[in-house]
Formats: C-alpha cells, sequence, structure tokens
C-alpha cells in the first residue's frame, strides 16, 4: 500500500510540524515533541518530550527509532549532524517568509501523504491573509511599528513577522533586519536608534519569556516616543507570533492587524 511509503514514526524538534500535523489530523504518526511546544495545548500531554530548541536528547531519541526528525534552522545543525551520524532520517527547514511558510505547510502535507488537505490548509491561511491585506491596504496613514524580540539586547522582528506587520497596515521601523536569518543580524547596537524612529506602536514578544512592559518604558528616554507616551505596547504570546507555522499566519496576522486597527480608528 502507498501508506506504507510514508514516515510512521516522527520526531518534531519545534513546534510548527506538530501543530501542522496536528492539524492535518496526523498527530498519530508524532512519537516525540520539543519540551517549547505548547500548540496545540494537548500534544504536551500525549507526546513525549524530547528536545529544546539548540539541544537535544540523542539517547532518548534513538530510543523512539524515529523514521523521520523533523527540525528548523541551521541553529539545529549540530543535532541533524548527531542524528543523521546514527542513521537517522533528518529533514531541517528554514522557512523564514510567509510565503516560505505556506510552503513548508504544503511540504509537509506531501510527506505524510495529505498534500491535498495541506493545500486547502494553505488556502484557508491566504485567504486570511489577503483579506487582512485588503482591509489595510489603502489606509492613508499608516503607524510607524517597532516589533521587539528580546530586550537583552534589543532583538528586532524577523522576516515572517516584518511582512505580517506589513500586510496588517503598518511600517516595519527596521526592515533592513528583516532578511538577517539569525537574531544576531537583528540586534540593535544603540537602543536610541528606536527613540530616533519613533514608532507609534510597540509589539513585544520576549522569545518564550514573559514581557514586561515596565522594564520596556523605563529605559532611558524612551519616554519620548510616540507610542510609549499614547501607552500604544502591546506583548504578543511567543507561541503566536515567533514560530514559523500556521500560528503566526493566522492569529498572529489578526492580532496585529486588530492592533493597528485601534490605533487607525483613534487618528
Amino acid at each position: 500500500m502507498i501508506q506504507d511509503y510514508f514516515p510512521k514514526r516522527i520526531i518534531c524538534l519545534t513546534e510548527e510540524p506538530t501543530e501542522t500535523l496536528y492539524l492535518l489530523g496526523e498527530e498519530e504518526r508524532i512519537i516525540g515533541i520539543s519540551g517549547f511546544t505548547v500548540r496545540p495545548p494537548r500534544a504536551r500531554k500525549e507526546k513525549p518530550k524530547v528536545s529544546a530548541f539548540t539541544e537535544a536528547n540523542i539517547e532518548k531519541i534513538l530510543e523512539l527509532k524515529p523514521d523521520l526528525v523533523i527540525g528548523f534552522s541551521d541553529i539545529q545543525a549540530d543535532i541533524a549532524r548527531q542524528l543523521i551520524s546514527q542513521g537517522v532520517q533528518v529533514w531541517i527547514t528554514n522557512h523564514r517568509s510567509v510565503e516560505e511558510i505556506f510552503q513548508f505547510i504544503v511540504q509537509m502535507g506531501s510527506m505524510v501523504g495529505k498534500t491535498d488537505e495541506a493545500i486547502a490548509l494553505v488556502q484557508q491561511f491566504q485567504s486570511l491573509i489577503n483579506r487582512v491585506q485588503v482591509n489595510n491596504r489603502d489606509r492613508n496613514i499608516k503607524p510607524k511599528v517597532y516589533f521587539e524580540e528580546w530586550y537583552d539586547p534589543l532583538i528586532t522582528g524577523i522576516r515572517w513577522v516584518s511582512e505580517i506587520i506589513e500586510i496588517a497596515g503598518g511600517i516595519d521601523i527596521f526592515p533592513e533586519h528583516r532578511q538577517a536569518s539569525l537574531a544576531k543580524g537583528r540586534i540593535l547596537a544603540d537602543p536610541g536608534e528606536v527613540i530616533r524612529r519613533d514608532p507609534d506602536i510597540i509589539l513585544a514578544s520576549w522569545c518564550g519569556k514573559m514581557f514586561k512592559k515596565d522594564r520596556l518604558i523605563s529605559r532611558t528616554g524612551w519616554e519620548q516616543i510616540e507610542a510609549v507616551k499614547n501607552d500604544d505596547i502591546h506583548g504578543i504570546d511567543s507561541a503566536i507570533i515567533l514560530q514559523p507555522g500556521p500560528a503566526s499566519v493566522s492569529e498572529g496576522a489578526e492580532l496585529i492587524a486588530g492592533i493597528i486597527n485601534d490605533w487607525s480608528d483613534n487618528k
């Protein structure tokens, strides 16, 4: 049977393949997940945790006898190398844009025999993105938006976040950083540059750590920023926006669009 050729024992080293497989109804194939996985919530109860982000329990993974391990980013290259050296089949993705997220979902679906379902899922997300874009395309005044991924040092938003801000009708104040695949390429050497670019809205998602507004607004000189003056500062759960998977192009896009719409309505 054709089903015999698809992987049956999959380990997901990050959240987005787990979320995607659950959405496709293929969660029974998953035998291990990242400890950072929160979507869907039941995955944490149903699946053993075998990895963090830059580290993994190689011995435990080998004991589970996977026929496919899925990871994300060159940051997980060392984990991949160790597994490959033990004869494990590994697929590492490096998708960074909204379009590449859609490609990942379809590729993920094709690997488990759910190509049509994955395409339908992508079409659903594309329709949402298109609706958000159309609703915000003709806005006369667009807010300048600063997205903060980390607080010390300050790290700006990755490519898909920057794109979602623009889709939602905002202007990313650090668009020159979006192409940097690693966080170190998006570090702000001078926090004063945020003051000079004076965003109307500040969005913060501190990569797995709870956002603390007091810590942000107490920075020297930041009381001059328009977003701080107007208290237009919003924390976003990193599980919604910092995973390059279904959540970011659905809930993330709608959430950021809602924040920008509220700003626009007050103008």
